[in-house]
């Protein structure tokens, strides 16, 4: 008989799509198993990558990993990229641990794809090195298509459209950050589709009715799930 009961996992799993880190995090207080603990760690690190807030929460949980595990060098290496990507407190040896970090979790088969994104955006957007981000970029893209990760596909995606629509094809970049928009809406995933509708935006004639719609949808999440660099985006846009 199949069994369709949700585990407290997929519970919190589904929390955290929707942008709920908050009621994720504490279904989540309780379990001692190192799954629950790495999803934890996962949640609140993803809470503060998007509302800026809640860092020592999320650096506490991570610490509470053991401390050779890939995800918890993945994750320690994500929230350093955070501290200087944002300027909150950087440690003077931040880019190095999430350097180190992403080539451990590259190596291995079940983070490799996520690991080179997450590479090439600290190469990107800290280095400015778009060159050596296109490798990792495309390293991770061709891990997407091969595991059919759309997740992972979105986000490359995302990060790659800049650099095309730098290089003089707007058409081409808007459509990927379209589908982009496109795949995270098939999952449902709140938070990113809010990021998306924001770039999307961003790249559209000011007076296309789309480009209203998607500020206008960017917003309601933005409000209802405290995504700050969301909202900051928006007010940017308005201004």
């Amino acid at each position: 008989m199949r069994n369709d009961t949700y585990t407290v996992l997929d519970l919190a799993r589904r929390l955290q799509v929707l942008g709920d880190w908050d009621h994720a995090a504490a279904l989540l207080a309780a379990e001692e198993g190192a799954e629950a603990l790495e999803l934890r760690a996962e949640v609140l690190y993803e809470r503060f990558l998007f509302q800026l807030d809640g860092m020592e929460a999320a650096a506490e949980a991570i610490a509470a990993l053991d401390p050779e595990s890939v995800q918890a060098r993945l994750l320690a290496a994500r929230l350093a990229y955070t501290r200087v990507m944002f300027k909150l407190d950087p440690l003077p040896d931040d880019y190095a641990t999430a350097e180190a970090g992403y080539r451990f979790a590259s190596a291995d088969p079940k983070t490799h794809g996520w690991a080179e994104f997450h590479w090439g955006a600290l190469l990107d957007n800290i280095r400015e090195d778009g060159a050596a981000a296109k490798v990792h970029y495309d390293k991770a893209l061709q891990a997407s298509f091969q595991e059919g990760d759309l997740i992972l596909e979105s986000i490359v995606l995302r990060h790659v459209a800049w650099r095309v629509i730098e290089a003089g094809d707007p058409e081409e970049g808007i459509r990927m950050l379209r589908r982009s928009l496109h795949l995270r809406a098939a999952v449902g995933m709140r938070p990113q589709i809010a990021a998306a509708q924001l770039l999307l935006a961003a790249e559209l004639p000011e007076d296309d009715p789309e480009r209203a719609t998607l500020i206008e949808a960017a917003r309601h999440a933005a409000e209802d799930l405290n995504l700050t660099w969301v909202r900051t985006g928006l007010e940017e846009l308005a201004a």
